[in-house]
């Protein structure tokens, strides 16, 4: 069972340290940036069945704020 609930330490720093990792970027670059970072991700997670339950999330949120 996939859990969408916070797991990871301190969301702030992390986020912070995202933003500061595209800082003097281009947008190509940084969207290159993400693309790489999100593979990189999935590498690290793995399963396959984990990985769809984000993407349809993911996509759901979205799909959710245009209503």
């Amino acid at each position: 069972m996939t859990s969408f609930e916070p797991n990871f330490e301190d969301a702030d720093a992390f986020y912070a340290a995202l933003i500061d990792a595209h800082r003097d970027f281009s947008d190509a670059e940084s969207e290159a940036m993400n693309a790489r970072l999100i593979l990189l991700l999935a590498n690290e997670i793995g399963s396959r069945e984990k990985l769809q339950a984000a993407l349809d999330a993911a996509r759901g949120s979205i799909l959710e704020e245009r209503s």
